[in-house]
C-alpha cells in the first residue's frame, strides 16, 4: 500500500498540514509513523477529508464528524453509500438553517435582526429599546444564524487564515 507524506495529502487535500494535524488531534485521522516519527497516510485519506470538509460545509462540528466517522465499520474510509446514510440524518439541520437564511435574507431591508438597525429608535422592531434587557448581541437573530465563526479557521485550504 502506497503511503502519502503530510505534506502531499495536505497539497493535495488543499489543507494546511497543521489543519490535518488538528485533525488528527481530534481522532478524525489515524497516520501511520515512520521509524523517525513521520506522518504517513494511505490514499485512502483524501476521501476521509473529503467526507470532513462536506460534513464541515453542512454545519457539523468535528465532534459531530468523528461521531460519524466512528460509525463506520473497522473505521474505514466512507464510501458514497455511506455519505447517502449518514447524511440523511442532517437535512433537517441544513434545512433550519435554509429557513433562518431566508428569514434573514427577507429582513435585510428593514431589520438585521439583532433589535434594530439603530437599535433604541425603532418602533417597529423594538420599541423602547425593549431589546436591551434581553442582554447583548443578536437576541432577535435566529440561534442557527448566531453561531461563532471556527477559532483560527483550522482546516481552511491551503494559504488562508
Amino acid at each position: 500500500m502506497e503511503l502519502l507524506a503530510i505534506g502531499e495529502v495536505a497539497a493535495r487535500a488543499g489543507l494546511t498540514p497543521s489543519a490535518l494535524r488538528h485533525y488528527e488531534a481530534e481522532g478524525l485521522l489515524a497516520p501511520e509513523r515512520t521509524a523517525g516519527g513521520a506522518r504517513r497516510y494511505p490514499r485512502s485519506v483524501l476521501r476521509r477529508l473529503a467526507f470532513v470538509r462536506a460534513a464541515q460545509n453542512v454545519g457539523l462540528s468535528l465532534p459531530e464528524i468523528r461521531q460519524a466517522l466512528a460509525s463506520l465499520p473497522d473505521g474505514r474510509t466512507p464510501s458514497a453509500r455511506d455519505w447517502e446514510r449518514l447524511s440523511r440524518g442532517w437535512r433537517d439541520r441544513l434545512d433550519e438553517q435554509i429557513a433562518a437564511l431566508v428569514q434573514l435574507r427577507d429582513g435585510l431591508s428593514s431589520c438585521i435582526g439583532c433589535g434594530c438597525l439603530s437599535l433604541t429608535s425603532c418602533g417597529l422592531s423594538n420599541p423602547g429599546d425593549a431589546a436591551a434587557a434581553e442582554g447583548p448581541g443578536a437576541r432577535r437573530l435566529s440561534p442557527l444564524l448566531r453561531r461563532l465563526p471556527p477559532a483560527g479557521r483550522v482546516g481552511g485550504p491551503a494559504g488562508r487564515g
